[in-house]
């Protein structure tokens, strides 16, 4: 299907668990009101102005690709099923074909956002004064996060950086920042880590964790990278040390 809303949109690119039914997540986005027709095979549709009905050949692949993807850079070509198309309905009025430029803030967007609230509830399920959470733009939305704490007792930065990384594998860097530093603001965040962060106490390294197939720095081999994180936190013990004056406000 193209041209159809974002609530699907959302929906598709959204983690969800093997036997659920993403029509029913776009049909929470939009409170109940998702509306579907049937296809003369018998499958339902959501509503959009171009639908392609046809069969995925299970004994038939091509190579796809290459193609630009998260990064920026071209991804590696898959062998992937082929499709056979029978029948297209388009849309008799303005009929709309929306593409989404790869690589785009709007492709980064819908991959990214969606993994947002499963690490945001990982973290504050290990810190429960978590404030906020961010797959940053310039992480392809995808590889790096930032995390915001309102910091209890000392350790618990690096406990935010082993939940985040575990609850989205794809991550390869995360740094975790307190709650007078805006995540949103890459200069904030590397302010954070230029005051507050003392290289061999406050950084994890983890060699040859499973990375992200979208990495290009990842091995060709068997996938794996070497993942980072930053503890920016203020000491618990010295927290006059890093109070900040700003004298333009």
């Amino acid at each position: 299907a193209i041209g159809m809303e974002p609530a699907i949109l959302l929906a598709c690119t959204t983690s969800i668990p093997i036997d659920a039914d993403e029509m029913e997540v776009a049909n929470r986005f939009k409170d109940g009101e998702l509306e579907l027709v049937t296809c003369t095979n018998g499958i339902n549709v959501p509503e959009a102005d171009i639908i392609f009905e046809g069969k995925i050949l299970i004994d038939e692949t091509a190579p796809e690709g290459p193609f630009v993807d998260l990064t920026d850079t071209y991804d590696y070509v898959r062998e992937e099923p082929v499709i056979k198309l029978s029948k297209m309905y388009i849309k008799k009025e303005n009929p709309m074909y929306h593409a989404i430029l790869p690589a785009g803030f709007e492709h980064k967007l819908l991959q990214g956002m969606p993994q947002e609230p499963r690490i945001f509830n990982a973290v504050k399920n290990t810190v429960p004064t978590v404030q906020n959470v961010v797959l940053t733009e310039g992480g392809c939305c995808w590889l790096h996060a930032a995390v915001s704490i309102k910091k209890q007792t000392e350790g618990d930065g690096k406990n935010i950086i082993m939940a985040a990384l575990a609850a989205h594998p794809s991550l390869k860097h995360v740094v975790v920042v307190d709650e007078d530093v805006d995540i949103f603001d890459p200069q904030d965040i590397e302010y954070a880590i230029a005051t507050r962060v003392k290289g061999d106490d406050d950084i994890i390294i983890v060699p040859k964790a499973r990375g992200s197939s979208l990495d290009p720095k990842a091995s060709e081999i068997d996938g794996t990278t070497t993942k980072v994180g930053v503890d920016a936190t203020k000491s618990i013990l010295e927290p006059e040390k890093f109070e900040r004056v700003s004298f333009s406000e």
